[in-house]
């Protein structure tokens, strides 16, 4: 199978024109930066560099990070910073609900930085804040990307039992290169994570970076990989390096890879593939849901 040319990173400092994005401004923008400042939030757009923080947060949307700003663990392609979190605040998941609320937000995207301190993995606030939302904002629903819990499966069926409308969980990377790029990290743990979201009867969501150096077959045994374990959405998208001391970008993968993924993880079965350079896990998360039913 033939792979379409790429532009090694290494070649160039300068992003391909591909890549270019808008610079946050707007009404909407303010206001949501308002409502994040206010109530002291934290977001993964913030906190991951997010290239679509302008678009989304423009639309009047943002990603919520719950659980701090401080991972435990030290992914060598994240912008999060690592080290030992604060304490758990437990009024965090009313602010969060709370902000939704006064956003009208009609699907909220929630993610959490990996708490491996806590015996329950923070799955205990991930729930409360799932029950906060729903009570605050009975309409809104939700996608929560959600850490492997160390495979303590406990944990997960604790936030899958309050039954979010799309749980995610993300590969990140291809097999071969899980260890280099998700230290702490099992590529099968966060398979079978998948499998029992799937199996739980929920929407389930993965996504892949790419251009950390994989092949075109390690991206298409991903997706394989993906597909097989009952993932119904997939999301890919171009890698960017957050700073000098993360990974480096071996690749920038041309549109027209990222079309040709699109085309074989539909002939895979997934419900939806959204592929594209600017892509992450977040965007356009709605069209996730009400796509089509699972």
């Amino acid at each position: 199978m033939n792979e379409l040319p790429v532009t090694p990173a290494n070649q160039t400092t300068r992003r391909p024109d591909w890549l270019r994005v808008k610079l946050p401004i707007g009404k909407e923008y303010a206001q949501v930066r308002g409502l994040v400042d206010t109530h002291k939030l934290h977001t993964i757009c913030e906190s991951g560099n997010c290239p679509n923080m302008g678009e989304c947060w423009g639309a009047g949307t943002a990603t919520f990070m719950i659980l701090g700003n401080i991972c435990t663990r030290s992914c060598s392609f994240c912008a999060v910073k690592t080290g030992r979190p604060l304490a758990v605040d437990f009024d965090e998941p009313n602010r969060v609900a709370n902000s939704i609320k006064l956003m009208s937000v009609k699907h909220a995207v929630i993610t959490s930085v990996d708490r491996d301190d806590l015996k329950d993995g923070g799955s205990t606030i991930w729930a409360e804040t799932i029950k906060a939302i729903r009570r605050e904002s009975a309409g809104t629903t939700m996608e929560t990307l959600i850490p492997d819990f160390r495979g303590i499966w406990d944990n997960l069926y604790r936030v899958c039992e309050e039954r979010p409308e799309v749980v995610s969980h993300n590969l990140e990377t291809v097999k071969r290169l899980t260890k280099e790029v998700r230290v702490q990290a099992k590529y099968d743990r966060s398979l079978e994570a998948l499998k029992r979201i799937s199996e739980f009867g929920l929407r389930t969501k993965s996504g892949i970076m790419l251009g950390l150096g994989e092949t075109e077959p390690d991206v298409i045994e991903a997706m394989q990989d993906l597909a097989d374990n009952g993932v119904h959405v997939l999301t890919l998208g171009q890698y960017l390096q957050p700073s000098k001391s993360h990974h480096p970008v071996i690749d920038w993968i041309h549109p027209d890879q990222f079309a040709r993924y699109k085309e074989i993880g539909q002939r895979m079965g997934f419900k939806y593939v959204e592929s594209g350079p600017l892509v992450r896990s977040s965007y356009h998360a709605e069209k996730h849901l009400f796509d089509q039913e699972v």
